[in-house]
């Protein structure tokens, strides 16, 4: 689908080598828009006045920030997406393994599994899967994967298989101890999260529903007393 194909495509652009430069010249061409539209709007409105050259800087200046404002919000929608997939994709590495697949084989089963679903997670093991076959130590390649992630359960996920794979411990086992560990912590952030939401219910209420429900209630009172004798 269209969706689809502009989502690979992102993501094609975000990971590759040209990245850091085709980020630098947005910032650039956006900074130049926002001096040619914000200056002529400015400029139209205030003249060539000290407030103009303020609102100049000002419009030019949020618009170079805004690129790295949207890398912000998608490296931590991609942070949340591989966080709640992770017990999935080890849940799935076990299968694997107890099946008699080695790791490598184990990863690209995820990584071709995982597409649809977990498309961040299958994209890290299908880079970790093509660094494997170029020769790359497998211990180098899984360090890797925790650093460009940037997120904490795979760094562990890194150190742990780094660890079993070097002492000849079971993968298996290690894999489900930490699938629980991080189920146990995703539901431990959910019931964090259902406990706020009585506190955060307090503003909406007070702000929205307690006006009109007062409203309601009292209003067709105060109108009574309004056109009563006391008050003519």
């Amino acid at each position: 689908s269209t969706r689809r194909f502009i989502v690979a495509r992102i993501l094609l652009m975000i990971t590759s080598e040209g990245a850091p430069m085709m980020f630098q010249a947005t910032k650039f061409l956006l900074l130049l828009i926002g001096l040619f539209f914000g200056g002529g709007a400015s400029v139209l409105m205030y003249g060539f006045t000290q407030s103009a050259l303020f609102r100049i800087v000002m419009i030019a200046g949020a618009s170079f920030y805004i690129p790295e404002l949207v890398v912000m919000f998608l490296a931590k929608k991609r942070k949340e997406t591989i966080f709640l997939g992770l017990p999935d994709a080890l849940d799935l590495m076990v299968v694997c393994v107890e099946a008699g697949l080695g790791l490598d084989q184990a990863m690209r089963k995820v990584a071709e599994e995982m597409k649809k679903s977990y498309k961040n997670i299958a994209h890290e093991f299908g880079m970790c899967n093509m660094q494997l076959q170029m020769g790359r130590a497998r211990t180098q390649v899984l360090q890797e994967l925790g650093a460009r992630s940037g997120v904490d359960d795979l760094k562990s996920l890194a150190s742990i298989l780094i660890q079993a794979d070097k002492f000849g411990s079971s993968i298996a086992q290690a894999l489900r101890v930490q699938s629980e560990a991080m189920r146990t912590r995703r539901a431990q952030i959910a019931e964090e999260k259902a406990a706020k939401t009585a506190v955060k219910l307090i503003f909406p209420l007070v702000l929205f529903i307690f006006p009109s429900t007062f409203i309601v209630l009292c209003g067709p009172t105060i109108i009574e007393l309004m056109n009563s004798p006391l008050f003519k």
